[in-house]
């Protein structure tokens, strides 16, 4: 039986200032909402510019509580549209304890669940760890109206454990709010063998656990507010792909776009009864994945 659901990629260069960057996110789900959507996935961090290109203290005043005043607006249009809304906030748990959260509202403008950022890079550029606790909720899929949403956040990406792991608990899709870009400093070459990397391991997830994918970047160039690099040219490209891997539809690298396209859940189980991988799984040999490394 077919399950069809209708989804919604929102893809935008973040403006300043901040309630213009809110009024254009809330101009692009109106537009999802009119396009059928069922379920709109917005980009990581999409209130504020990447601030975490550099170390700032006061940068920290970006962050807010869950639930707070993003989950209410987001929330009085998931209930007014009828859909439901995958958000990436900036947290503020308590004093001195932040987050990089995933907040999933459901149509009746409720909280369905929340996701905290797993794995949290330290790279020129991406300086997360100054910001970002590590999550602690573990790898739970959300149970919602649409689906039961495995949602992991942009580092998590190139980690197939946090992907198996979602579908082990059941996830019904792969979802992945995304801030990446290039470095102006590589060569063409190099940018384009990262932005592939980053397609083909998230098509990889998809394959390996008969699951479709949705990856959600920012698009356009924003600059270092240290003025120490010439900022991060973010590479766009979001996509979905099927459960084999097969690319649905894509964005372009340097536009703003609301990108909708329609998924078949059921594909998952005509695919997994083809390609068991679950079934053949050695559960019994498994036990060095814990171990940071295994030396010899």
């Amino acid at each position: 039986m077919t399950q069809e659901l209708n989804v919604a990629l929102i893809q935008q260069a973040c403006l300043t200032p901040q309630d213009a960057n809110m009024k254009q996110i809330v101009t692009a789900i109106r537009e999802a909402a009119a396009a059928k959507a069922q379920l709109v996935v917005l980009q990581e961090l999409h209130n504020t510019p990447y601030f975490c290109q550099t170390e700032n203290p006061d940068f920290f005043d970006l962050a807010e509580s869950v639930p707070g005043p993003s989950t209410r607006l987001l929330g009085d249009l998931a209930k007014e549209l009828k859909l439901v809304i995958v958000a990436s906030l900036f947290e503020k748990r308590a004093a001195g304890l932040y987050h990089n959260t995933a907040v999933v509202i459901e149509t009746n403008g409720e909280i369905a669940g929340r996701y905290r950022k797993m794995h949290i890079p330290d790279d020129p550029g991406y300086y997360e760890k100054y910001y970002f606790t590590p999550g602690d909720l573990g790898f739970e899929p959300i149970q919602t109206s649409v689906a039961k949403l495995g949602i992991l956040v942009c580092w998590d990406q190139w980690y197939p454990e946090a992907a198996r792991l979602m579908a082990l608990a059941g996830a019904e899709l792969l979802i992945y709010p995304t801030a990446i870009g290039w470095d102006s400093a590589d060569s063409e070459e190099e940018q384009q063998r990262q932005k592939e990397a980053w397609m083909t391991i998230q098509r990889g997830h998809a394959i390996a656990n008969g699951l479709h994918v949705i990856a959600v970047n920012r698009t356009g160039h924003e600059p270092d507010p240290s003025k120490q690099s010439d900022g991060i040219q973010f590479w766009g490209s979001s996509f979905v792909a099927g459960p084999q891997g097969e690319l649905l539809t894509r964005c372009s690298e340097d536009k703003s776009c609301v990108q909708t396209c329609t998924l078949n859940l059921a594909r998952t189980e005509t695919v997994r009864r083809s390609w068991p991988y679950f079934r053949d799984r050695r559960t019994d040999s498994y036990h060095d994945i814990i171990k940071r490394y295994r030396d010899t």
